[in-house]
């Protein structure tokens, strides 16, 4: 993510902020333990008086809501909570109410803490499965009071999914009564996933995580996934993202596929890939109006694409240095464009006889329309998605979809285009895609992108294009040897610092800083980089007024940074369409500005 983006807006400009940060690193450890066992401890005593069951819950979400940004800090202690309240699920004698309740407050830490750090804690014997089986006998799915209940019985079944023996053992005799049988364990569960993949409440994620543990088994595989596939497809085809019961639908199906063909083998989705690419193609999906489908479309997408392609680390890469410390000592070959690569593998590189099938085309394709969607997760996700797929390219198609992106940059394109490819271009650099050679053409669009603003009757747009061009200056930063930078140093240097003190968004503000400082860091070549960080940091850029009139006049005193500030100013701020803002007024203005809303 953008580094702006990573911050709410609206963030207060002065002290405020700063003791908010403080306060929320000073959790050291769950210091309310004592109190949660005794709170999980009485639940049975509770359970009759509603204003009791209902104080014990908002309490319990009170203490847990504490550790949203630290939920690391509650890893010892979960498994004794989990254990007091599945003792209470597993108690045949414990009402209906009581479990529930229960199931109230598991969900309450998976929230907080994530269901796949929860999930491991699960039990997942063999002696489990029936009995989760069983659970689900006497739920409802249209009871929308008991919601998570089911949420946690279906990660609970995924869990046990994973046991390694075939579920026809645990089946035994299937013939109850002449002429009758009963279903098989394997039916059963995916019964109840196909039955809880189309409904309206939050199970439905839960349902799509056990589809992707269950149809994955060798033993699954074999004889369901042709069949769950189909009735997926079946359900795309009968839905419309014009109906709630339609994008409900669609949503629960689509979040199933991905999800299979995130964790299943390649060889076993394979088959399948091209025929569900086909399918969604014929869902329209880029013309939906529910950013979630859009999402979970371009998701599903750059998944079919990895299971085209062969997974393969890309010999062309460009690299720098090693994450090992004994490899970065070794002599080391010299790899393309100048970059460093091991000697067993510089003259290893086999493009030439690598087939790529046609159906990528495609693919790429519907991951550059996603990165001009309307809004920002569907943008983002399509450019993790070209990152990845470039990666398994040759280098001359790579350097293709390099070239598609920069297409992105045209002035007759709108800003979420120049948005979603500075996020593409940011993937694309930082896994060594983005070749050398291409920064000649890379940085003068990314400059642009610093200051890219337009105005749209009294407002304009462009703050998250700005700040997703700080984060592919940061991205270079990281992914670059400083001699490739070296040419483009001082353009970048004096964007950065312009975009510093100069723009008008605390985000972009803070973004560009960060940007600055990590170039400093890595690059080591911006002119007075230290001084300027000293000056510019984090909590600095905050104040406007303080950025305009104190850290810009600091920051000019260097000669390589004052012609570009001076020309910035003339040409962007002085003539300003917000005349509110505008440099010429600030000076008279700045002890009566309020904090940016």
């Amino acid at each position: 993510m953008a580094l702006g983006e990573e911050r709410a807006a609206g963030a207060p400009e002065d002290g405020a902020e700063d003791e908010v940060l403080a306060r929320g690193s000073a959790l050291e450890a769950f210091g309310e333990s004592a109190e949660t066992r005794a709170l999980l401890g009485r639940l049975r005593e509770v359970l009759g008086d509603r204003a009791a069951r209902e104080g014990a819950l908002e309490r319990f979400r009170v203490i847990m809501d504490k550790y949203q940004e630290q939920p690391h800090l509650l890893d010892p202690h979960l498994e004794w909570m989990m254990n007091l309240l599945l003792d209470i699920v597993q108690d045949k004698t414990s009402p209906a109410d009581l479990m529930h309740l229960a199931f109230k407050f598991l969900y309450i830490i998976t929230k907080v803490r994530g269901y796949k750090t929860f999930l491991r804690l699960f039990p997942h014997e063999v002696a489990n499965v029936q009995p989760v089986l069983d659970m689900f006998t006497n739920q409802n799915p249209r009871d929308h009071e008991t919601w998570e209940t089911r949420y946690m019985l279906l990660l609970w079944l995924s869990v046990t999914c994973l046991i390694p023996f075939d579920f026809s053992r645990l089946d035994g005799n299937l013939l109850t009564q002449p002429g009758q049988t009963r279903m098989s364990i394997m039916d059963r569960i995916l019964q109840i996933a196909e039955a809880y993949l189309v409904v309206s409440d939050k199970a439905r994620d839960a349902a799509a995580v056990l589809v992707s543990k269950f149809v994955t088994r060798p033993d699954v595989k074999q004889k369901k996934m042709a069949g769950f596939l189909d009735w997926s497809l079946h359900t795309l085809a009968r839905s419309s993202f014009q109906t709630i019961e339609g994008v409900i639908a669609m949503d629960g199906t689509l979040q199933a596929l991905a999800q299979i063909f995130k964790h299943g083998k390649r060889e076993d989705c394979l088959p399948y890939a091209a025929t569900v690419l086909k399918c969604l193609e014929g869902c329209n999906l880029p013309d939906s109006n529910q950013t979630l489908l859009r999402k979970l479309g371009v998701k599903l997408v750059q998944r079919l694409g990895l299971t085209f392609l062969k997974p393969r680390v890309a010999k062309w890469r460009y690299q720098r240095g090693c994450r090992s410390l004994a490899a970065n000592l070794q002599p080391r070959a010299q790899g393309p464009e100048g970059s460093q690569m091991p000697a067993e593998t510089a003259d290893c590189d086999s493009d030439g006889d690598y087939d790529v099938p046609e159906d990528v085309e495609s693919v790429i394709e519907q991951l550059l329309v996603g990165l001009k969607d309307q809004d920002t997760i569907v943008r983002w996700s399509a450019a993790k998605g070209i990152g990845r797929m470039a990666a398994r390219l040759p280098r001359e198609l790579a350097d293709d979809v390099v070239g598609s992106v920069l297409d992105c940059f045209s002035f007759q394109e709108t800003d979420n285009a120049w948005h979603g490819g500075c996020l593409a271009l940011a993937e694309l650099g930082r896994r060594g895609l983005l070749l050398p050679s291409r920064l000649e053409d890379v940085v003068p669009v990314i400059l642009k992108a610093l200051t890219y603003e337009e105005k749209r009757g009294s407002c304009s747009v462009g703050t998250n294009v700005r700040d997703a061009a700080c984060y592919v200056c940061w991205a270079f930063a990281r992914a670059y040897e400083p001699r490739e930078l070296q040419p483009f140093v001082a353009a970048i240097s004096s964007a950065l610092v312009i975009a510093t003190v100069f723009d008008r968004n605390i985000n972009c503000r803070r973004a560009a800083s960060a940007a600055f400082q990590e170039n400093v860091g890595r690059q080591g070549t911006f002119p007075h980089g230290i001084d300027i960080l000293t000056a510019a940091d984090y909590f600095a850029v905050g104040n406007r007024a303080n950025c305009f009139l104190v850290i810009s006049m600091f920051i000019a005193g260097f000669p390589e940074y004052t012609q570009p500030m001076i020309d910035h100013l003339v040409a962007m701020k002085i003539n300003h369409w917000d005349g509110g803002r505008s440099t010429l007024r600030l000076s008279s203005a700045c002890e009566l500005e309020q904090p940016e809303s």
